[in-house]
């Protein structure tokens, strides 16, 4: 997997430059494919820890040469992000404490921000010399045994509390505590308010409204010592937004929770949300359901992944190999698509946006909406 894996990247390096490598990356869909290619099963959770794996091994003993630095991992490796950033960061002149705050702060959205019931256990922090950079983390579900993955790109980043991934894989829960939706917004000014106020006052007004056993949020629900901690701590140092709020020590899940229940309780804001979870690994259906096959985003994912491998400075058994998994890809982006629970609002966007990326089923092209064909003309 190493091998081949470095051969792809150096194929997409020499056409298409360093800032692609980051971008395809940060793309769910693509990276399944090249999971794919590089000999993982197409369903396999293992894709992430096993790619990023191998690609971190190939790739970094030649950094300084391709331009492209893996950082982080499974378990131990991820807590070792920030030291190898900072290393980086002094090679490169790039900036080390923007670049630690980046990996910490989408560490800390995937675990707090957004509660999800799963546990991050993998982050790899990807970033070119020109300072590009993707994050691939995965969680684990204890009650399903299943795992989520969370991609990010700087490229398009305008906020890291607000809807600031490039795509979530795995099955959508419904409601949950998202305070990344723009749904969100009123109850993160609230949050941030709460800090202003005197703890003591906060404290006070919480154990009045929260405790009495016939409210709705009970007390089990709000851990009052850590709660308290952290309010203290919030009002000594003022954080300026609700990015620096996550990173205070001690912000944990459970205590961003307590803070969410307790606006809800107060002040009336909400605290759950649509979970932002989108992809099931596959690109629509032939006969237009789940929404009409986007024959332009899987081409592309296909042709550039068929361009590396046929440049790649590898066997022809590997090549062989690997042309016949993305003829599986194809094949799967028609027929593997699993709907989520509450897929319904994503469907009709895909559907809606289908003409655009070249949407097409057995009844022919899609064709825009008659208020974008007006635009047209």
């Amino acid at each position: 997997m190493a091998k081949i894996g470095l051969a792809i990247v150096e194929s997409i390096l020499l056409e298409y430059g360093k800032a692609e490598v980051i971008r395809r990356l940060s793309s769910p869909f693509w990276f399944q494919s090249l999971g794919a290619v590089m000999g993982m099963d197409w369903h396999s959770s293992g894709i992430t820890t096993s790619v990023m794996g191998a690609l971190k091994k190939s790739i970094n003993p030649l950094s300084k040469e391709l331009g492209i630095y893996i950082c982080g991992g499974k378990g131990k490796s991820s807590r070792e992000t920030p030291h190898e950033l900072f290393k980086i960061a002094d090679q490169t002149g790039l900036n080390g404490n923007e670049l630690v705050r980046a990996s910490k702060l989408s560490a800390k959205v995937d675990n707090t921000a957004i509660q999800d019931g799963f546990q991050l256990y993998l982050h790899s922090f990807i970033l070119s010399r020109d300072g590009d950079w993707a994050v691939v983390q995965q969680g684990m579900s204890d009650a399903s045994s299943t795992a989520r993955r969370y991609h990010w790109h700087s490229e398009n980043l305008k906020s890291f509390v607000e809807e600031p991934h490039t795509g979530i894989c795995g099955i959508n829960q419904g409601k949950i505590l998202n305070l990344t939706s723009n749904e969100a917004n009123i109850t993160r000014k609230t949050l941030m308010g709460m800090t202003e106020e005197s703890p003591d006052r906060m404290i006070s007004e919480i154990q009045r409204l929260v405790m009495p056993n016939h409210h709705e949020v009970k007390s089990k629900d709000v851990d009052l010592k850590r709660l308290g901690s952290i309010l203290w701590l919030a009002h000594e140092k003022q954080p300026a937004d609700f990015e620096s709020l996550l990173l205070l020590e001690g912000m944990g899940p459970r205590t961003l929770q307590s803070m969410a229940l307790v606006s809800e309780v107060i002040y009336g804001t909400p605290s759950r949300f649509s979970d932002p979870a989108r992809y099931s690994f596959a690109h629509g259906g032939k006969d237009g359901h789940p929404f009409p096959v986007p024959e332009q985003v899987y081409d592309e994912t296909i042709s550039i992944l068929q361009k590396a491998v046929a440049k790649a400075k590898i066997g022809e058994t590997d090549k062989q190999q690997a042309i016949k998994s993305l003829h599986q890809i194809a094949k799967n982006a028609e027929q593997d698509f699993i709907p989520n629970m509450d897929f319904e609002k994503v469907i009709e966007r895909e559907r809606a946006d289908s003409w655009k990326y070249g949407g097409r089923t057995i009844f022919g092209k899609e064709k825009p909406p008659r208020n974008e064909q007006l635009k047209l003309f």
